[in-house]
């Protein structure tokens, strides 16, 4: 996938360990922002962030407030 020319390149969560299980792929967007889209189906949706709304998500996490 490109965005704006651009290829993205893409990291796999941390957390998904090696069994291929539930994945999660981020890239950094060339302006600052985030993708996020699942490993086993990269060709389907993937979910864009802005910085900001990006930094409001990790923060929310981190804060506890997304569960």
């Amino acid at each position: 996938m490109t965005l704006d020319g651009s290829p993205l390149i893409w990291r796999k969560s941390s957390y998904s360990g090696g069994a291929g299980g539930n994945c999660v792929e981020a890239a950094r967007l060339p302006s600052g922002g985030m993708a996020l889209r699942d490993s086993k189906h990269p060709e389907d949706a993937v979910l864009h962030f802005t910085r900001d709304a990006w930094t409001a998500f990790r923060k929310a996490l981190c804060d506890g407030g997304l569960f």
